[in-house]
């Protein structure tokens, strides 16, 4: 997955609002990454166009082989088929009310070109692998919050996706509950090979995945590293030069609205401007 120079516009009446500032984001095969950000960060405006829901006003953005720019109707729908997953906050948009766990998973392998046969075998294998047995037979109305989510996951995995998105799928969950939906995600990335990357306004996710986004006002303006021995936070610099500083550093710098540059070959030194003496 390749984003340079996102933009999204959006128009309200005579107005017009700006989601998407100048992305860049580039997101390897296999990974398992997060995108935080507080509300209006324009974190959901991304994952929308990254599930083809939604197209971008300019820049480019290539997943697997579609060129999402430039993709018509038809196209999404065959991308959204065939290239992507999706879980979703509310249950209600991932499962539907009256068909049991079983026959939402089987669902969206109905419009594919997979025998009875071999549509029974793909949902007795998500089941199995989710450890889902024990409600396969359950409507959503009758299984936890936990449970509804995880069903969700099997649901977007139906037809095999190589990526799996995820928008907020812990929001309405408790810290218990959540951490189990995520270790279920970790587990999908980690034996299916799946890329995922899951939007959230809860940083703490950054502990559940290998590398973690950060966005605000409509930039990505952080990206956090973590291995087994450590865990790394780094400012982002995006292809125009900018750079956004957190204002925890700019509070403890005194720094207000100027400062002075000062480089090496290695550092970039920000200064605070001394006011001169009368």
């Amino acid at each position: 997955m390749n984003c340079t120079g996102l933009y999204k516009i959006f128009k309200v009446s005579d107005l017009e609002v700006v989601a998407l500032r100048g992305v860049d984001l580039i997101v390897e095969y296999g990974e398992l990454l997060s995108i935080v950000g507080a509300s209006g960060s324009g974190k959901s405006t991304l994952l929308n166009i990254l599930a083809g829901y939604e197209s971008p006003s300019a820049g480019d953005v290539n997943v697997g082989e579609f060129d999402l720019l430039g993709i018509n109707q038809k196209e999404a729908v065959e991308y959204r088929k065939k290239e992507v997953g999706f879980v979703w906050q509310q249950t209600g948009k991932n499962l539907v009310p009256y068909l049991d766990v079983f026959s939402n998973i089987e669902l969206p392998m109905m419009a594919s070109d997979l025998s009875l046969k071999d549509r029974k075998l793909r949902v007795n294998e998500l089941i199995e692998f989710l450890n889902l047995n024990s409600i396969a037979t359950r409507l959503p109305e009758n299984i936890s919050g936990g449970e509804q989510q995880i069903a969700a996951i099997a649901v977007a995995l139906a037809n095999q996706p190589p990526l799996l998105l995820a928008d907020e799928p812990t929001g309405e969950l408790d810290d218990e509950t959540s951490d189990m939906v995520l270790e279920k995600m970790r587990y999908v990335n980690k034996n299916y090979g799946t890329t995922v990357v899951i939007v959230t306004h809860d940083p703490k996710i950054e502990d559940h995945v290998n590398r973690s986004i950060g966005m605000r006002d409509g930039k990505v303006v952080k990206e956090v590293l973590k291995s087994k021995r450590s865990k790394n936070e780094y400012v982002v610099i995006d292809s125009f030069g900018g750079v956004q500083i957190p204002q925890e550093i700019l509070s403890k710098s005194k720094i207000d609205s100027k400062a002075s540059l000062t480089s090496d070959k290695t550092k970039i030194s920000l200064n605070k401007i001394l006011k001169r003496k009368k």
